[in-house]
């Protein structure tokens, strides 16, 4: 082995302990998130945080039903002088070869503006996620 590929594959303490290899952050199996490469782009896009995301799915000031089916869209307000709004669509995603669940992150985008009202989302879905969370 060479001392490049030894280099990459030792811990890093920048990455919370997590071993590399080839440049590339190992993950757990199970995870509560899981994200699209969608999610990731428009995150990128827009400046949002994965802890700003998942702040939004738990703190939310308004939580609808999304426009794709089995979905749940959360907002909460930006930070700034003009009004913004952040959201985040997300759905319920079983994890794979497991019992627990995990949400499926699919997009996240700046809203400038007061969007519309839309259709609630039933609290039993809302209690699941809570659940899961």
């Amino acid at each position: 082995m060479t001392a490049a590929i030894a280099m990459r594959l030792r811990k890093k303490p920048g990455f919370g302990g997590k071993a590399l290899a080839f440049g590339r952050v190992i993950r757990p199996a199970i995870e509560k998130y899981q994200w699209t490469s969608h999610a990731r782009y428009k995150m990128q896009y827009y400046r949002i945080s994965e802890s700003r995301v998942k702040r939004i799915i738990r703190f939310p000031k308004r939580t609808e039903e999304g426009i794709a089916p089995k979905t749940v869209a959360s907002m909460q307000l930006a930070d700034g002088k003009t009004y913004a709004e952040i959201w985040v669509m997300y759905r319920l995603a079983d994890g794979e070869g497991s019992r627990r669940k995990a949400l499926k992150i699919i997009t996240a985008w700046r809203y400038p503006g007061i969007s519309p009202e839309r259709d609630p989302v039933p609290q039993e879905i809302l209690d699941e996620v809570r659940g899961i969370i």
